[in-house]
């Protein structure tokens, strides 16, 4: 969720690795990660460590990614036994949820639906050495000890493996003056999957941040008719990990 300038303090190790630059805290996530924007060009990640994910293994996948598409371009990574950070160049465009897109909905969705479009033909599937598969979601489920309904035990076929985002709300998908998209951040979950995993999630997104009635049209900006089996398990597999 983002969260006011004046509602959180940056921490210790985020001001030393701004170096003196003037920081702006832009993100907050619900595992108490933070992110800042710094005025010199850079982006700051500090959080806990958790078994979600690390920024050592989202810094992997942006050096992967980022030799076909738009990515953040890792300048610093590093932790402690507690806690984690990365430091990324900030990318041209503003976030898909920016005040100036929530105002121009269609603009935003069909921005968001042609970007993702876009990476997952741009991200070579036979070379990527990462996984987003639904074995491997739920065994990430098991060791946090989620128990999950049956139903998703048993997913669909995959429909065209692609390298999957992961985590393809609209927030993670910045947009350009012009409208269109420009790159996508947040990459710590990419991975090989059925490309309905990010198409179901980035348009089940819609509805939180613009509302009802946009989710078609996210997938026909993506270039597809809606696979309504596909994106009701996803979606269940989304919300239940």
């Amino acid at each position: 969720m983002s969260i006011p300038v004046e509602d959180v303090a940056a921490p210790t190790k985020v001001l030393e690795l701004a170096r003196g630059a003037a920081l702006v805290p832009v993100w907050r996530n619900e595992l108490g990660g933070l992110t800042f924007r710094t005025d010199d060009g850079r982006y700051i990640k500090h959080g806990p460590r958790t078994l979600e994910g690390s920024f050592a293994a989202e810094a992997g996948r942006l050096e992967w990614a980022g030799a076909y598409t738009p990515v953040p371009r890792v300048l610093e990574v590093g932790g402690d036994d507690t806690h984690e950070w990365m430091v990324t160049a900030a990318l041209a465009g503003r976030s898909a949820v920016d005040p100036s897109f929530r105002e121009d909905a269609a603009t935003a969705v069909r921005a968001v639906g042609e970007g993702l479009r876009a990476l997952h033909d741009a991200l070579p599937a036979a070379e990527c050495p990462f996984e987003w598969t639904v074995p491997r979601r739920l065994a990430n489920a098991a060791e946090r000890g989620i128990r999950l309904p049956d139903a998703l035990r048993s997913a669909p076929p995959v429909d065209r493996l692609v390298v999957c985002h992961g985590d393809a709300c609209m927030p993670n998908t910045l947009i350009g003056d012009d409208g269109r998209w420009s790159g996508h951040v947040d990459l710590g979950s990419l991975g090989l999957g059925d490309r309905w995993a990010d198409i179901a999630v980035a348009s089940m997104s819609t509805v939180w941040n613009y509302g009802e009635g946009w989710d078609d049209a996210l997938i026909e900006a993506y270039g597809i008719e809606p696979d309504r089996a596909r994106l009701a398990y996803y979606r269940e597999l989304w919300n239940a990990t």
